[in-house]
């Protein structure tokens, strides 16, 4: 998309003005007058030559002299107005001739009329006056192709990102029934749950997978601090891990820069995330309270956010917690200094928000949990890793079964690889369009996914 020229910008082109006349005293007179302006002047002694020019080149102004042989002013600037629509017309006449004039104002709508002889002021100011509303005009142009161009690229983007969001959430939820039903009857669902998607997070290549685990040992340091139940504890840390679960079903263009770099349009849809998480989690009826927690982290404690304009006690504490430990972690990350100022300079901007953004209790909570938050080693979510077929090694297990684009199992969870496997695996590989990202499991427990 091209750069629109500002008017400051035009402001510093001289404007350029065409004027017709059969005298040339009169065009020797007009070209002095103009020049001495920093006005462009081309000059044309005849109606046929001016209209050649007029082809080949752009005019923000054309002046022509009523009475001339062969093609008089009022012929002329109606062929100007025919060719150049936008230039602005003006009338020269050295006769009282008002009928000739008035068939200038109604045939060649001109925009205005001087007689000779004319006072050097008044003919300039007419002249720039006239030069302002051509350039005017033309920005108008630009500007509405400009708008329309920007509506039909956000057309295409909704468009895009709607088919992107559906398939998406489509596979995720997929998922999210399996694990339903595999784990009906388990105690640990929500772990298994949480481990799963957080691995889908930290194999994506623009998402920071470490920073959705220091977001949720935070919260789960916030929420003790505040003394809540062991329920709410661990629900603020799977909210925190899973925080950015929105983002897997959007165009990465949104999210592998830092939101400030993105145009206004980009980031409303970039805060669209929490309500497509909501869409991802909604059969995972048992992260009801994480999900919740997901939905409102945009809120603001002084009811000035997104979704719902929430305010105080109205937003569920766990977006609270969420929202302060995101932004803490996020501002640490975008902060160049050394670990120690960092994280002070971190706490330091969470805290001049407390009562605009955020609860203060819950600022308090994030500046008492701080004195161990560097202290204590990184929190791994999953027990999984996720490798390609080359770093497969003989003995490693199966986390997830691996399907085919067709739903076939090719090798179920819990398989022990081995040489013939594992060379399976790769001559499988060879006929698909992208290579295989493989759940090899470290002992607890997970569920199958198609590859």
């Amino acid at each position: 998309m091209k750069d629109i020229p500002t008017l400051e910008t035009q402001e510093q082109i001289p404007a350029k003005v065409l004027c017709v006349d059969d005298e040339a005293s009169v065009l020797r007179a007009l070209s002095r007058l103009l020049n001495h302006h920093k006005i462009e002047v081309v000059t044309c002694s005849c109606a046929t030559q001016a209209i050649e020019a007029l082809q080949n080149h752009e005019f923000e102004v054309a002046i022509s002299d009523m009475r001339m042989p062969k093609m008089d002013g009022l012929a002329f600037l109606s062929k100007v107005k025919e060719l150049a629509p936008n230039t602005q017309r003006i009338l020269l006449t050295g006769y009282a001739d008002i009928e000739a004039t008035i068939g200038a104002i109604n045939q060649a709508k001109i925009h205005a009329y001087l007689n000779k002889p004319w006072e050097n002021e008044h003919l300039v100011q007419v002249i720039v006056q006239a030069a302002e509303k051509y350039r005017l005009a033309k920005h108008n142009t630009h500007l509405h192709a400009h708008i329309l161009e920007q509506n039909e690229q956000l057309h295409e983007l909704n468009h895009s990102l709607e088919q992107l969001v559906s398939k998406r959430t489509k596979q995720i939820r997929q998922v999210l029934k399996q694990l339903e039903i595999a784990h009906k009857h388990e105690q640990n669902e929500h772990k298994a749950t949480v481990e799963l998607l957080y691995n889908f997070i930290n194999a994506n290549p623009y998402i920071d997978g470490q920073l959705a685990s220091n977001i949720a040992k935070t919260c789960r340091l916030m929420a003790k601090q505040l003394k809540q139940p062991t329920k709410a504890i661990q629900t603020a840390g799977m909210a925190g891990f899973l925080a950015q679960v929105g983002l897997l079903a959007m165009d990465p263009e949104l999210y592998k820069v830092p939101t400030n770099q993105l145009s206004d349009q980009q980031k409303k849809l970039f805060y669209t995330h929490p309500a497509t998480a909501q869409l991802m989690l909604m059969p995972a009826q048992h992260l009801n309270d994480v999900t919740e927690a997901i939905y409102h982290q945009f809120e603001k404690y002084n009811g000035e956010g997104i979704p719902k304009g929430l305010k105080d006690k109205e937003i569920p504490l766990c977006a609270q917690i969420l929202a302060v430990a995101r932004d803490y972690w996020q501002y640490f990350a975008q902060n160049h200094k050394n670990d120690a100022d960092k994280q002070s300079d971190a706490l330091s901007h969470i805290k001049a928000f407390s009562e605009h953004l955020y609860n203060p209790k819950v600022v308090n909570a994030l500046e008492a949990s701080a004195k161990v938050l560097h202290k204590q080693h990184n929190d791994h979510a999953g027990s999984m890793q996720i490798v390609s077929s080359e770093q497969l090694e003989p003995g490693m297990t199966l986390g997830l079964a691996v399907h085919n684009h067709q739903g076939i199992m090719l090798l179920p969870k819990g398989h022990i690889f081995t040489v013939t496997s594992i060379a399976k695996i790769k001559q499988l590989e060879q006929h698909k369009p992208t290579p295989f990202r493989l759940m090899i499991s470290h002992g607890l427990s997970s569920e199958s996914t198609s590859h």
